[in-house]
């Protein structure tokens, strides 16, 4: 028996064997399908991403780039424009043309020292800025002042500089020099860039009486262009609108002009980026303009300089990528076939024994499933069994379809024979002329006060109400309660400006008056009562605040009616009714949220005051015609 036992196990063991291996094998057409819609698309895609990814990081890269040029841009604009603006301010100066004139023999040595002692209060006046390091003034060599070489200096020494003709030739506008060297007696040289202006003799307009020239440092300008974060390597520097060269990190680059296909370039707009070929080699070319002196403000680099931040970016995340594409797109999708060739039989097998026990399947039709092929019969049963199980799910929707719409109706049935508001009005009305028609004026006074609350309450089967219909609702419902307790109490009700366009939950002012009467003003029979309601709008907020001289309560109480959800019966004295607070307070919290509420503060003997707040809303931020809280 042993022996024979060992002879099947051995015969059957290589059975199981190959029926392991085939549970494992996938069948050669999904292979075939595998390589065709995924592993050939997912290398063209591959490669495709790598060629696409190189240019948008790199357009990224020079975009950034841009932004930031023309940030600096800005920034080295305003410096500029301020220093215009100072020297406008001092151009404007009602003695300095008359101090300048050139007919000056007939002023005398005092005259001149006073002259002196006014230019020198305007140009320390000047200097005064920040931005400011030196004021001079180029006038005719026969002022007394005109070799005092520290703010003051003769017109002809200025006329050897290259931009003297372009000062004379701007007839006053300012005129931007490049950055030069200049030497200042008693300092040392300083790079600077001046802003200068030509002024007239007021007595002969064809004469040039001086010339205004406000210097600047050149740190400022490289101050503001060292704080871009360009690649190594990359330039960046100044061109005016002839080509010239005004600032450049080089000194020695300043004053020469660039290639004239540069300069076509930058002049087509205000700001952009191109390529050029420059020195033989190709660069990359973005520009913007500085609005005061229309000069060109260049970032200049050759292709490895500024894509070297997208080659940095494609380097780090080159291989790292590769192998989360090649792992997302082929090793995965092999391992998950094959893992669902293996399994897929035991989980459909699975599903249709769920769905045979919970739709009852008869037996004929799981014993189908041995005379068909195992992989096509198992799916031929689970379409079978999905499709009786969605029948009998249409089935049950439309059968609790069905009674949700006779639920439905029989609630708006009840609610029907419950109130017809149309009715009530009618009926109201009725009685109320019926009352002046008899002379009963108190009669018909609290008839038409009864009209007004229930068509404010009730409101077409709107929740959502103005604040001044709320106010009104609460006026009214207390002027009911004065004709049932003449002359027990009295109330005022103030509005703010502006309430009118805001909207409210209704019926949220009610219950805190009812309280505020029936278990505040009612109890407290040493007294008269009053109520005042007011409501402002505080920084975003409706805040509402309803106060009593009733009988207060104790702190624990006031804690308990927003905590607890407190009813009293009615006892048919009129003091009884629903506290309702805490109710009150859930519905603003789930209308406007955790920050907003009811707060009670109260003093027993003193009286109580109820504060509402809630988040103000326009009507045209929330539908007035919503039907919920």
């Amino acid at each position: 028996m042993r022996r024979a036992w060992n002879a099947a196990t051995s015969f059957f063991s290589p059975l199981r064997q190959l029926a392991a291996i085939r549970r494992f094998t996938i069948p050669r057409a999904w292979l075939i399908a595998y390589l065709l819609l995924i592993v050939l698309p997912t290398g063209i895609f591959l490669y495709g991403y790598y060629e696409r990814s190189a240019d948008i990081l790199k357009s990224e890269v020079v975009r950034t780039m841009q932004q930031a040029l023309k940030q600096a841009g800005s920034n080295l604009s305003y410096r500029l424009e301020r220093i215009e603006d100072i020297s406008d301010a001092a151009f404007m100066n009602a003695n300095l043309h008359s101090y300048l004139l050139i007919n000056s023999d007939d002023q005398s040595i005092g005259t001149q020292i006073k002259v002196i002692e006014d230019l020198r209060y305007l140009v320390e006046t000047v200097q005064s800025n920040s931005d400011v390091f030196r004021v001079r003034l180029f006038v005719d060599k026969s002022k007394l002042y005109a070799e005092e070489r520290i703010n003051f200096f003769t017109l002809d020494s200025l006329r050897n500089r290259s931009w003297f003709h372009s000062i004379i030739g701007g007839n006053g506008s300012i005129v931007w020099t490049g950055v030069y060297e200049e030497s200042y007696l008693g300092a040392p040289d300083e790079s600077i860039l001046s802003a200068a202006r030509m002024l007239r003799d007021p007595d002969d307009y064809a004469k040039v009486s001086g010339v205004l020239m406000i210097d600047i440092r050149q740190g400022i300008v490289s101050g503001i262009l060292s704080e871009l974060q360009f690649a190594p390597g990359t330039s960046v520097y100044l061109v005016d609108r002839e080509g010239a060269v005004v600032y450049h990190p080089d000194a020695a680059l300043i004053g020469t002009a660039v290639e004239p296909h540069m300069l076509d370039a930058l002049n087509e707009g205000t700001e952009g980026t191109t390529s050029l070929l420059l020195n033989g080699e190709q660069s990359d070319v973005l520009y913007t303009t500085l609005s005061p002196t229309g000069w060109k403000l260049v970032a200049q680099g050759t292709k490895s300089q500024l894509s070297k931040a997208t080659q940095l970016l494609t380097k780090r995340s080159e291989w790292r990528s590769l192998i989360e594409y090649i792992a997302l797109f082929l090793i995965l999708p092999f391992v998950l076939l094959a893992i669902i060739v293996r399994g897929m039989n035991r989980r459909v097998n699975h599903v249709i024994t769920v769905i045979r026990k919970e739709g009852k399947e008869g037996k004929d039709g799981i014993d189908g499933l041995h005379d068909l092929p195992a992989v096509n019969g198992d799916f031929h049963m689970l379409e079978r069994s999905v499709d009786h199980l969605i029948l009998r799910v249409r089935t049950l929707v439309e059968e609790n379809y069905t009674a949700e719409i006779r639920e439905r109706e029989a609630q708006l049935s009840a609610l029907q024979a419950q109130i017809n508001p149309h009715f009530l009005y009618n009926t109201l009305d009725t009685i109320n002329w019926i009352a002046i028609g008899k002379g009963a004026t108190d009669i018909s006074a609290m008839i038409d006060s009864l009209a007004k609350y229930f068509r404010l309450s009730l409101n077409k089967g709107k929740n959502i109400v103005s604040v001044m219909d709320e106010l009104k609702l609460a006026e009214v419902y207390l002027e009911i309660q004065q004709s049932r307790f003449l002359g027990s109490f009295d109330f005022n009700v103030a509005a703010g400006e502006g309430l009118e366009r805001y909207r409210m939950p209704k019926l949220i002012l009610q219950p805190i008056v009812e309280n505020a009467l029936l278990h505040g003003i009612r109890k407290a029979k040493d007294r008269k009562g009053r109520i005042d309601i007011t409501v402002e709008l505080e920084q975003g907020d409706l805040v509402f605040v309803i106060s009593d001289n009733g009988i207060g309560m104790d702190e624990k109480l006031s804690r308990r009616l927003l905590t607890e959800e407190r009813v009293v019966t009615d006892d048919h004295t009129g003091t009884g009714s629903s506290y309702g607070l805490f109710n009150v307070n859930e519905r603003i919290k789930l209308y406007a949220g955790e920050g907003y509420g009811l707060s009670i503060a109260s003093q027993v003997g003193v009286g109580t005051s109820v504060t509402v707040r809630m988040r103000a809303e326009v009507a045209a931020s929330r539908n007035s015609n919503d039907t919920g809280d």
